[in-house]
């Protein structure tokens, strides 16, 4: 009997309280400091959108009892290439918890990743799908740059007589939520015959001349354009995704073609916004409507990224459509994903944002309040593990 009495007593003790006394299931131990370490290529526009939410979703896990803080430091415009390498390796020195990168061009911060992954820090690269050969990422956030541009195209097309939800082609009927991808366009196009009554002249505007962001956009969106016959790309010249420089370019486009020049498609917001200054300074800028209108001089502007700005613009009619890339899902799940690898959890190998457009009929949705999906904060302080 005393034998039973002293299992019993043990069982108590450390079976079924634990040896604190207060349950099996203690809580879990987290550090005292997760620090997150983002740097974006510049601080403008989209990558500014990103930060905000990185910060937002930080914030919320605070108030969960996740001691999680969010470092940010961009080169200050989007050439820098050694600025952003130093920022990685600074982050590296700094032992971050795990860093984000947005690279500016993906060859140049190969050797600082391997430098992180050495360091045994998780990289995260947002603003990516495709994997860096020779480097260990734990996970990619974004989406496909080459779907992204051709969703651009689709818009453009629609917008100047094809079907779809712009101009003055066949509607298709759609929700104001339905998610305009490349798989919709391309079901909405799969049996559209008349190719060649799409009659449309577009100077195009790149980012950083023979890099990889660029290249992938444009060929998108020439992959696109080439199935049109009649749709002429009049030129196409860089403008290291800035605003000053794209505002440049849509003016030497706009110079070079007083008439005949019917949109510009610029493979970036900030671009984009500076293409639509430009027309709009000298009385050309097309306003979103039931179509074209033929004959006249008018600029219409199509572009990629989508941030609070380009939205209300959108919403204005001064910018006919814009491809939402998800800034907002970077920072978002940017910040889940990292404070999981903080934790010792398993995150995505691969998150893609699928690229759709936005127009005036759904811009509503997007900003300043955009659709996220709600973290679980307390499950993954729950599954948290001592790295």
């Amino acid at each position: 009997m005393r034998r039973w009495m002293l299992v019993a007593a043990v069982v108590v003790a450390f079976g079924v309280l634990g040896p604190t006394g207060v349950g099996s299931e203690a809580a879990p131990r987290l550090p005292q400091r997760i620090t997150l370490c983002w740097t974006p290529p510049d601080i403008t526009g989209v990558f500014k959108t990103a930060t905000d939410f990185f910060e937002k979703a930080a914030a919320e896990a605070r108030q969960h009892g996740i001691p999680v803080q969010v470092v940010s430091r961009a080169p200050a415009a989007h050439t820098e290439f050694a600025t952003q390498v130093a920022i990685i390796e600074d982050f590296i020195q700094r032992r971050c918890s795990v860093i984000a990168i947005s690279p500016i061009e993906v060859e140049v911060i190969i050797p600082a990743i391997r430098k992180a992954n050495a360091a045994r820090i998780p990289v995260i690269i947002v603003n990516l799908l495709e994997p860096i050969r020779g480097v260990q990422v734990a996970s990619y956030i974004g989406f496909d740059n080459t779907v992204a541009a051709m969703v651009s195209a689709y818009s453009l097309v629609d917008y100047f007589g094809g079907p779809g939800v712009l101009g003055a082609g066949s509607r298709v009927a759609v929700r104001q939520d339905q998610y305009l991808d490349l798989a919709w366009w391309q079901q909405v196009y799969r049996t559209f015959q008349n190719r060649g009554d799409i009659r449309v002249n577009v100077g195009v505007i790149e980012g950083i001349a023979g890099g990889f962001f660029s290249t992938a956009r444009v060929n998108g969106f020439r992959k696109v354009v080439s199935a049109f016959p009649n749709i002429r790309i009049l030129d196409i010249k860089p403008a290291d995704w800035n605003r000053e420089k794209g505002r440049r370019v849509a003016e030497d486009y706009l110079t070079r073609w007083p008439t005949g020049l019917d949109a510009i498609w610029a493979a970036s917001n900030e671009m984009g916004l500076g293409a639509m200054l430009a027309a709009e300074a000298v009385g050309r800028l097309e306003l979103a409507q039931e179509g074209p209108r033929v004959g006249d001089e008018k600029v219409a502007i199509f572009t990629n990224d989508v941030t609070p700005e380009s939205t209300a613009r959108i919403g204005e009619g001064k910018i006919v459509a814009e491809t939402h890339h998800g800034f907002p899902e970077w920072g978002w799940y940017g910040t889940k994903f990292g404070v999981m690898l903080a934790l010792g959890q398993q995150v995505p190998r691969v998150f893609d944002i699928r690229p759709r457009t936005v127009y005036r009929g759904n811009h509503q949705l997007f900003y300043p309040n955009p659709k996220l999906e709600p973290i679980d904060w307390e499950a993954i302080k729950r599954a948290a593990r001592v790295r």
